[in-house]
C-alpha cells in the first residue's frame, strides 16, 4: 500500500466517511462497511480527496489530454483533481463537464470548459453498475474524442451479476484503464495490520464478505 492510501483511509475512517457495521446495499446484500463519496462535503475535505486522485493519477502513468467530470458528481471532482495535479505534481491538463441539458443561449452546447478532445480521463467517485460510464462514454464519442482511462475513489472489487465486477466489466468493455485510490483489497489489508481496537472486530466480516463476493485482481 502507498503512502497516500493508507493516508486515506486515516482520514476517511477519522471523518466516518468509510464506517463499518451492517449496511444494506442497493443490490440487497448485507455489506460490513460503507463508503459513502458524498461526504466529502466542505474545502478541506475535497482538497484531500483531490490530491489523493492525482496521487494515484501519476502513479497509475494513464495517458490523457483533457479531464472529464460527468454531471453531477464529477464535476467538483474533475475541478479539484485538475487543480492538485498543477498545484502538487506540475502537470497542468485542461478539464471540462458536461450540462444534463444543452444550452441554447450563450456559447450554447452542453460541455462547459474545455474542449472535449483527444484521449480523455474521467474523474467521478466510484462505479458501481456502470451505468454513468457508459453515458459518459458516449458523450466523449459524440465530441469526436477517446475514453483512455477513468478514476474513482474507491474500487469494491465485488461481483455484479456475473463473475466480473463492474469496474473489470469496464475495462474489457472499453479496453481501459480504471484506477482507484484504494480498492477492497486496501481496506482488508489496512484492518490487518491496524492496532486499532475499534477496528479489529471488523476484519473477519469483511474478509469473510470478500470470499463470498469479491473478485480478485
Amino acid at each position: 500500500m502507498q503512502e497516500f492510501q493508507e493516508n486515506f483511509l486515516n482520514f476517511v475512517i477519522k471523518n466516518e466517511i468509510l464506517r463499518f457495521g451492517e449496511f444494506t446495499l442497493k443490490s440487497g446484500r448485507i455489506s460490513p462497511y460503507f463508503f459513502n463519496a458524498g461526504l466529502f462535503n466542505t474545502g478541506e475535505k475535497l482538497s484531500f480527496l483531490a490530491s489523493c486522485y492525482a496521487d494515484a493519477i501519476v502513479g497509475a502513468g494513464i495517458t490523457y489530454d483533457v479531464l472529464f467530470g460527468p454531471a453531477y458528481k464529477g464535476i467538483p471532482l474533475a475541478t479539484a483533481t485538475a487543480m492538485a495535479l498543477a498545484n502538487e505534481h506540475k502537470v497542468n491538463k485542461p478539464y471540462c463537464f458536461n450540462r444534463k441539458e444543452a444550452k441554447a443561449h450563450g456559447e450554447g452546447g452542453s460541455i462547459v470548459g474545455a474542449e472535449l478532445s483527444g484521449d480523455i480521463l474521467i474523474v467521478d467517485d466510484v462505479i458501481t453498475a456502470g451505468t454513468a460510464v457508459r453515458e459518459a462514454a458516449e458523450i466523449i464519442s459524440s465530441n469526436g474524442a477517446r475514453l483512455n482511462g477513468i478514476a474513482v475513489a474507491m474500487d469494491r472489487q465485488e461481483k455484479g451479476i456475473g463473475s466480473l465486477s463492474a469496474i473489470q466489466e469496464i475495462q474489457k468493455l472499453y479496453q481501459i484503464e480504471v484506477v482507484s485510490i484504494i480498492s477492497l483489497k486496501d481496506i482488508v489489508n489496512y484492518l490487518t495490520v491496524s492496532e486499532n481496537e475499534q477496528l479489529q472486530p471488523y476484519l473477519d466480516a469483511v474478509v469473510a464478505y470478500r470470499e463470498e463476493y469479491g473478485v480478485y485482481v
